[in-house]
């Protein structure tokens, strides 16, 4: 869509760095800081795991796919306009930042998380991301696959960034791959 955001950068593991996994914490956080940057005030959360959310609309997404040593992360931005979708709603920030501006603005961020990725404990990444996500207690239905689907209440996230899941029973079940609907 013109005037959108679509973009992607590899990372290279190093000997020593964090759990792959985790990256995909340090992208939502550069993500999420872009936009408070670009245009500040919007009512945004992190969505598990690589969605950012404008008061309950989606407005952007990652993706993170390994090969080797090597992570491509890709990033999706409504900038000007939102896709009509049949399955969600989406946001969009109305044009008020550019393509051009939003690039180096994102690059920048997320080169700063990528070092603090490699340099902080795993579980302060977790902490700082689940600062900026849905609250503790939302209610969350899980799609691991087409036929499995669980629900129960946000827990939390592990120190690997899974989804810590406390089902309607009192059992907690940690998630590692999934959809997730508020």
């Amino acid at each position: 869509m013109p005037g959108n955001f679509y973009g992607s950068t590899v990372v290279q593991l190093r000997r020593g760095d964090p759990a792959a996994q985790t990256l995909s914490l340090a992208a939502g956080l550069a993500l999420i800081e872009a936009v408070d940057i670009a245009v500040p005030g919007q009512p945004l959360l992190l969505k598990w795991p690589n969605d950012l959310m404008s008061a309950g609309r989606k407005l952007a997404g990652i993706l993170l796919e390994r090969s080797g040593d090597r992570i491509a992360v890709g990033f999706g931005v409504n900038l000007a306009a939102a896709p009509e979708l049949t399955d969600r709603q989406g946001a969009s920030l109305g044009g008020k930042v550019l393509p051009e501006a939003f690039a180096p603005l994102l690059a920048g961020c997320f080169a700063r998380l990528v070092g603090l990725w490699r340099e902080s404990p795993p579980a302060m990444l977790a902490q700082a991301w689940l600062a900026r996500s849905h609250p503790i207690g939302a209610r969350l239905t899980v799609h691991s696959s087409a036929s499995e689907i669980v629900s129960g209440t946000f827990d939390g996230i592990e120190g690997d960034g899974a989804l810590r899941l406390r089902l309607d029973d009192g059992r907690l079940e940690v998630i590692r791959a999934g959809d997730v609907e508020l």
